[in-house]
């Protein structure tokens, strides 16, 4: 049976209910198709090749207002030296060499970086890349002006953080921007022994300053790796977190992110590491993510989710997924760039030992529309 005429999977226990009565044994199955379209290879192209000697790790991408013109920002070596930049002028099919950067983003070490395009409220654009400095410490980052041309220095932005912020949402007409990060101990500097939180900071000025950073989610394990995103109404906000060797875990807020709630269980279907979120152009809601179901046929490998943004607070599996990439290294992959372009194509970027051999990681794209893959047979 084609995916195009499978209905959405059916609803499970309600999220409303207390954690104690959610079925574990229906979270545990994954009863939806997942579609491969790994060995396509047509779809994929290399923005950072990797060697027997070097390690291209944790990359993330930022498209501009054009549509087509896109950054990625990524590491060396696992959690490695940030330093790493390069350009696409077609929407992530061909990629340029490496960009020159100052000499002190490499001093930003033990980090995986993001980069976003932030506008401040008098409508000025510029592209941020940040990154953690000794993993966990300080986050720091740096910006351009003029479209990438040319970059500042990394610098402190006064704030701690075990993994730089894959979300930064824009609110209240432009005029305040907010960031979310992992943090162990609510108020106190990191430390083994704290419980983990996710926090939240606001930039008035685009993100040039922000605010000293405010505990909003009491998580479950170090590392939640926020990603937010806005119900189809608008009036609620989605927080889907990474949670340690057991299934992932969400949160909303109804109130602009001022307030949220307790965090709960996602089904199997839901569950990876290093998620982000979009809406397809018909308004269905795609996750990718490193698949971390241990009862999944793709654990391990660099998946996408696709359903309904009320499957995800309704305690439902979704409508399939996608096997985005095959990873030859384990589960060793799935930090991810993502990005919609404007005929509906979906890019999105991960770090993954690509081949068998003695190559290391590469940084890869692939690309997939929904309508293409709704017609696609699941897997066996």
């Amino acid at each position: 049976m084609l995916i195009a005429n499978m209905l959405l999977g059916g609803s499970l226990t309600s999220v409303c209910g207390s954690e104690t009565e959610l079925s574990l044994e229906a979270h545990d199955t994954i009863s939806i198709p997942t579609i491969d379209i790994s060995r396509e290879t047509e779809r994929h192209s290399i923005v950072a090749q990797g060697t027997a000697e070097i390690y291209q790790g944790h990359p993330c991408t930022a498209l501009l207002p054009d549509g087509k013109t896109m950054y990625c920002a990524w590491s060396i070596n696992h959690a490695g030296h940030l330093g790493p930049l390069a350009r696409s002028d077609d929407g992530g099919k061909t990629w340029s060499d490496l960009l020159d950067v100052p000499e002190n983003w490499r001093q930003v070490t033990q980090t995986t970086p993001t980069i976003h395009y932030l506008v401040d409220p008098g409508g000025k654009g510029r592209i941020f890349v940040f990154g953690g400095l000794d993993f966990p410490g300080r986050l720091r980052q740096a910006y351009s002006e003029d479209g990438g041309a040319t970059w500042t220095p990394m610098k402190d932005t006064g704030l701690t953080a075990e993994c730089a912020p894959k979300t930064i949402m824009s609110f209240d007409h432009g005029k305040r921007l907010v960031m979310w990060c992992d943090r162990r101990g609510p108020f106190a500097a990191n430390r083994p022994d704290a419980e983990p939180y996710i926090w939240e900071a606001e930039s008035r000025d685009g993100g040039l300053t922000w605010s000293p950073e405010r505990p909003v989610v009491r998580t479950q394990s170090r590392w939640g790796q926020p990603a937010v995103i806005r119900s189809p109404d608008g009036k609620q906000l989605l927080m889907v977190l990474r949670n340690e060797d057991f299934h992932s875990l969400f949160s909303v807020s109804n109130d602009d992110g001022k307030s949220w709630s307790e965090v709960r269980l996602l089904p199997a279907a839901l569950t990876g590491h290093r998620p982000k979120m979009l809406y397809a152009p018909d308004g269905r809601l795609v996750m990718v993510m490193r698949d971390t179901s241990k009862s999944s046929k793709t654990y391990g490998h660099f998946v996408a989710w696709v359903g309904k943004y009320e499957d995800v607070i309704s305690d439902r599996q979704g409508q399939y997924r996608i096997k985005l990439l095959h990873s030859n290294a384990g589960r060793d992959c799935g930090y991810s760039g993502f990005e919609l372009l404007p005929d509906g194509t979906f890019v999105a970027t991960t770090y993954i030992k690509y081949r068998p051999g003695p190559e290391k990681h590469s940084v890869v794209t692939t690309r997939f529309k929904l309508d293409e893959i709704d017609q696609k047979q699941p897997m066996k």
